[in-house]
């Protein structure tokens, strides 16, 4: 994909997305830290992390990003307390409850990536339900990553492989897509908020040839006017894919 260019950077109203688009993966990290440098209880920053969540995803379209993944629970947070990951759990299915009417209305399509078996069934119900009533977007696709490891969906996507006839990396792909439910796709811009440098299991086939953009602000702060930041680091980027950079192959 080219770099982006100032076709991709609208900044007014909403526009056809370019073909293709961008894809944004989003590691949304530091809610709890947010939370507690304030005294508040983590769960606390998990519902600020959601308003974060919410200013993006209605951003993304006009900022020329067509699929946006946000990391919203790793199947390794099963470890941390119970509380957390139920309360993260439920602001999930708030979430879904609440904005599924304004995805149909944006033209948003919403996929969860994932486990489904771990989370409670009124979630999983939830979410299909979501999926079923957003199929028809066609403005962003959105993709929530929930009890998510990308070594996990490789694996299972490994077990299936065997028994495709076509033995190619595009075939893989495609198996892993339907591992996922929300597709496998290529990832062009990676951004980590909370000021860890590491992709955390997230998306690892899809990231091989991404660009990384690790930030030290919380979850919570992340602004769209981070995110155009983010975009536009990404822009003076030469993206070679191993090849030599144009002024050099020239």
């Amino acid at each position: 994909m080219q770099p982006l260019t100032t076709q991709h950077l609208v900044t007014t109203g909403p526009k056809p997305i370019p073909d293709p688009g961008l894809h944004v993966a989003i590691i949304s990290d530091g809610n709890g830290r947010w939370a507690t440098s304030r005294g508040l209880p983590r769960s606390a920053g998990h519902r600020a992390g959601a308003e974060s969540a919410r200013k993006v995803i209605q951003a993304a379209p006009r900022l020329g990003i067509h699929t946006l993944t946000l990391f919203a629970l790793s199947s390794a947070n099963w470890k941390r307390p119970p509380a957390e990951v139920n309360a993260i759990l439920r602001l999930l299915h708030e979430y879904l409850l609440i904005e599924t009417s304004h995805c149909i209305e944006e033209g948003i399509r919403l996929n969860v990536i994932g486990r489904r078996d771990r989370i409670p069934a009124t979630l999983r119900q939830a979410i299909a339900d979501s999926e079923a009533a957003t199929v028809n977007g066609r403005r962003l696709h959105l993709r929530l990553a929930i009890d998510y490891s990308a070594r996990e969906a490789m694996y299972h996507a490994a077990c299936r492989f065997y028994k495709v006839t076509e033995l190619s990396p595009e075939s893989f792909s495609n198996v892993l897509a339907e591992v996922l439910r929300g597709g496998s796709m290529e990832v062009d811009l990676l951004i980590r908020t909370g000021g860890e440098q590491r992709l955390s299991d997230f998306l690892l086939w899809e990231c091989a040839f991404a660009e990384f953009v690790f930030l030290p602000k919380r979850w919570p702060d992340f602004s769209v006017a981070d995110l155009e930041s983010a975009l536009q680091e990404f822009a003076r980027r030469e993206r070679t894919r191993g090849a030599l950079p144009d002024a050099i192959a020239g």
